[in-house]
Order: structure tokens, then C-alpha cells, then sequence
């Protein structure tokens, strides 16, 4: 479960809705309903970068404009915050999310008409856009929602804030559920580094030649290895603030590792990582072979040990990227099959299925429920299958086989490509180098060494460079804005370079 830091801290403001509309979306209902299903045992990971912002909003502290747009009557908008609504309330999948309202679809085709909305038009939309991002689960539980989905348009302003004040009731329980669900045994939660940035890189600019030899790297090379102790610390720090103990388990950011990275997390308590099978198969060197890849493996370091477990990434991204597009039944049973393929072969293979905790729903109809319920459905009654943490399994079953040498990679091709190579990624690279130097130059002038350390850190996320080469604004804008922020912490001229765009 991952959202990159999308808030201003100095103005104290979200830039992007993505928290709160993920957070009334996926967070809460995927481990809410496994009181349904006890025999399902999960592992959730919970960056700590989303944990913050989530509290954020619940403390009333932060918000961001397209909430503070949607209490506003149409009455009092400004021509220039309706443009903004008009703009903006439309973003959703439109065959899972927009087409299953008939207003919200009828007020789609009239914005892709141009025409005129009236100001009943803008309530309905205000409405029916953050209505649309709360889960189908809720219905069973808020009556009033049922009532808003049936009366269908022409809503009036308390229909609208009761929509608005639900988000709240349903922010507030996220932490709070994984925590009681985590003490039970049923689930286990992990973290990853703070604000989700690519560790190996973070290290040392040159790791991603040992991924990809021919990887195009910025001339100005980032290391920093200072900087993973402290996300990888401020994270520990907040997950135990939140969950009442220290986590056994770490996701690296995209699954992103390298040897260099692997005392960082040693030294700080961790049992176990998790990565993709890409990275097992160049380690051992080896082809793919599930008596490989369906079991544990321990990294035995000078520092001390660290269990590795590795994801099979064509089953998990049947979920991700597959499934959606098959009926439900014709999915769970392709599914199963594939576990079934693989116990015939081996005896008590380790299956890891790890993916995105929330984009991939949006996709699949009924918010992905269907799917979902009908697999934890048949694994629950299953007699061959049992879903287990990744704890109980390296307790019942702890690794025997170590890996010398971990290879760098990531999830994505097994190397470094998504985040450093393209021509905008270096740029932003580069900026990001030239500021962590100036940090440094400053570091005894600056009275407020922490607010500007932590802006940077924010600026060291994966999500940035991610985008870059691709996204033609929001990402853009949201790393120059930390970035600019940086020096304005500093009492420094923003560089005129961070005022254009780098796409």
C-alpha cells in the first residue's frame, strides 16, 4: 500500500487528492473483510510516507483542493473553481467507476460535449465524484449511501456532506484496523523505506551499471548512504509509534535491491525482505525453476543475517495486470490451477504472491470484490492450499540455502530503467544531486537543518523519476515543488531551473 508524499509542507497542503481517495477506496476494505474469511492469513505493507499523510488528514491539519472544492455550494464558486471541478471530477476509471453511476456518466458526456453545467450539475458532480471513489463494501455498512445511490441525481447540499463526512469515518479507521487485525494473527504488516525512494540508487548512482550494463547514468553520480539509514530508521520509528512493536518484515521501495543496501537493513533489526524472482535467478545464476523459486533463502552477512523471500511474478501479475479482463469464476479457477500445477511438482512450495496494494482494482468490476471473494472463498475451503504471513512461514520453516551475492534489480526488467537512463530522469537526478550538495555546503548555516533534511529525503522518492519521460505535469510539478521547497527551507534562491519544467 503506496503513496508517494504529495504534500507541500511548508504551505501544509495535499497537491493531489490520491491519499484520501485511495484511503476510501482500498485501504481499509482490504483487511476489513477478512473478519469474513479468518482462514485467510495476509501480509499488508504499509509505506510509511502513506501512514503519515493518512494522519495528516485525519488531524485536519492538511487537505487538498479538490475536497475543499467539494464542501463549497456551486453557489459560491468562482468561474475559475468551477473550471478546476470541471477539470478535475472526472478522474476515474470510467468503465468501473464513472458509467455505473447514469448522472455521473450523463455529466461525463456533457463535459466531453462542452456543454454549459449548471450549478445542480456541479453539485451532482461534486458529489458523485467522491462517491465514486468509496469502495462498493461501504454500502452494506452506511445505509445513507444506499439511499444517495438510489435517489441517483438532483442531490442537495446535506445528501453532498454526508458523502464528505463518511471519508473522515473511514480515514480515521485505517491504522487503527490493520493494528487489531495484526494482534489477532491474521494478517502481519511491513514497511518500507520512509518516503519510498530506490535504495541502491540512493547508495550509489553506479549500482545501475550492475544492473544493466549499458544503463545510461547522470554525469554527477548520487551517494548518499547516510540517507538510507535514515529512511530506513524515521521508518522503523513510525511504524512503531503506530503498530505498538517493530516490524519484522521490509518491502524495499519497488522491490528495488542490491548487496550494498543489505546491512543498512540488518543493522536495524529486520527479519526478512521481500523481491522479485528476477533478482533470485541472476543471483544464483540460474534459469527459472519453481524448485528455486518456491522457497526461502537467508542472506548470511558479516553484520549479521537477513531472510529473502522472492516473488513469482507471473502469478502475481495475472492479479495485477490479467485478471480483470476474464470473469471472475474463469480467473479464480486459472489461478488456483496454477497452484495446483505447481504442489503436483514440488512438495510444500513457498508461493509468493506480492503486487500493488491499490491501482489494480480500479480496473477489475465492483471495485475487484467479485474476484477477490470468490478467491478468498476457495482458498478458505481448500484442504491442499494454506495462506500463511511471511513470518509464520520462516518460523515454521526457517531457510537453509544462502545466497552469497545478491544482484541489483528491481521488480521492473530486473534493473534500474523506470527510475535513471531516460534523458528526464537524469536531469532530475542531477537536480537532486546539486541540492543534497548544497544541503551539505550549508549544513552548519541552516537554522532549520530538519524541515530542510526531511524536504529532501521527500525528494529522493521513487515516484518522481518514475514518471519522468512519461507523465507530461503532475510529477513534474510535484518534484520541483519539493525541490524549491528545499531552498526556500534553506533561505536560498530557488534556482531558475526548478521554475520549468523538465519534460
Amino acid at each position: 500500500m503506496h503513496q508517494p508524499y504529495y504534500k507541500d509542507i511548508l504551505k501544509k497542503e495535499f497537491l493531489l487528492p490520491w491519499v484520501r481517495l485511495h484511503g476510501i477506496k482500498d485501504y481499509l476494505d482490504m483487511v476489513k473483510v477478512l473478519s469474513e474469511y479468518p482462514n485467510i492469513h495476509l501480509t499488508f505493507n504499509l509505506v510509511p510516507s502513506l501512514i503519515e499523510q493518512i494522519s495528516d488528514y485525519i488531524r485536519g491539519e492538511s487537505l487538498d483542493k479538490w475536497f475543499n472544492l467539494s464542501y463549497k455550494s456551486p453557489i459560491e464558486l468562482t468561474k475559475e473553481e468551477k473550471e478546476f471541478i470541471l477539470a478535475n471530477f472526472f478522474s476515474a476509471n470510467e468503465k468501473n467507476m464513472i458509467s455505473v453511476y447514469p448522472r455521473y456518466y450523463e455529466l461525463f458526456l456533457k463535459k466531453r460535449s462542452k456543454k454549459e453545467f449548471s450549478n445542480q450539475d456541479i453539485l451532482d458532480l461534486q458529489l458523485l465524484f467522491n462517491l465514486s471513489w468509496i469502495d462498493p463494501i461501504y454500502r452494506n455498512i452506511y445505509p445513507e449511501l444506499n439511499e444517495i445511490i438510489n435517489k441517483g441525481r438532483f442531490f442537495d447540499e446535506e445528501e453532498k456532506f454526508s458523502v464528505l463526512n463518511l471519508q473522515e469515518d473511514i480515514l480515521k479507521a485505517i491504522i487503527p484496523t490493520y493494528r487489531n487485525f495484526q494482534e489477532s494473527g491474521q494478517i502481519e504488516t511491513t514497511i518500507s523505506p520512509y518516503y519510498h525512494p530506490i535504495l541502491p540508487l540512493i547508495y550509489n548512482s553506479k549500482i545501475a551499471l550492475e544492473a544493466n550494463p549499458k544503463a545510461e547514468i547522470p554525469k554527477e553520480i548520487f551517494s548518499y548512504p547516510e540517507d538510507i539509514e535514515s529512511q530506513i530508521k524515521d521508518a522503523i520509528e513510525l511504524y512503531e509509534m503506530n503498530f505498538k512493536r517493530r516490524p519484522s518484515g521490509f518491502w524495499p521501495s519497488e522491490e528495488a535491491v542490491s548487496e550494498h543496501i543489505l546491512s543498512f537493513i540488518i543493522k536495524n533489526g529486520i527479519d526478512w525482505i521481500v523481491t522479485d524472482e528476477a533478482i533470485l535467478f541472476r543471483s544464483l545464476k540460474k534459469r527459472r525453476k519453481g524448485e528455486f523459486l518456491y522457497k526461502a533463502y537467508k542472506l548470511e552477512r558479516e553484520e549479521g543475517r537477513l531472510n529473502i523471500i522472492f516473488r513469482d511474478k507471473n502469478l502475481s501479475d495475472l492479479i495485477s495486470f490479467i485478471y480483470y479482463q476474464m470473469p471472475p469464476r474463469d480467473a479464480v479457477d486459472d489461478f488456483l490451477g496454477h497452484l495446483d500445477n505447481i504442489s503436483e511438482i514440488l512438495e510444500n512450495p513457498f508461493i509468493v504472491i506480492a503486487l500493488d496494494g491499490e491501482n489494480a482494482w480500479e480496473y477489475y468490476k465492483n471495485d475487484g470484490w467479485d474476484f477477490l471473494k470468490l478467491l478468498y472463498e476457495r482458498l478458505s475451503e481448500s484442504k491442499k492450499i494454506k495462506t500463511v504471513t511471511v513470518s509464520e512461514y520462516l518460523n515454521r520453516f526457517p531457510p537453509k540455502d544462502n545466497i552469497k551475492r545478491l544482484s541489483a534489480g528491481s521488480w521492473i526488467a530486473g534493473n534500474f530503467s523506470k527510475w535513471m537512463g531516460k534523458r528526464e530522469k537524469n536531469i532530475a537526478w542531477e537536480y537532486l544531486t546539486k541540492a543534497r550538495k548544497d544541503l551539505e555546503d550549508s549544513k552548519f548555516q541552516i537554522i532549520n537543518y530538519k524541515l530542510a533534511y526531511k524536504q529532501l529525503l521527500i525528494a529522493e522518492g521513487s515516484d518522481w523519476f518514475w514518471w519522468f519521460g512519461e507523465d507530461p505535469k503532475d510529477f513534474d510539478e510535484l518534484f520541483r515543488k519539493h525541490l524549491s521547497n528545499f531552498y526556500t527551507s534553506i533561505e536560498k534562491p530557488i534556482p531558475d531551473y526548478l521554475s520549468k519544467p523538465i519534460q
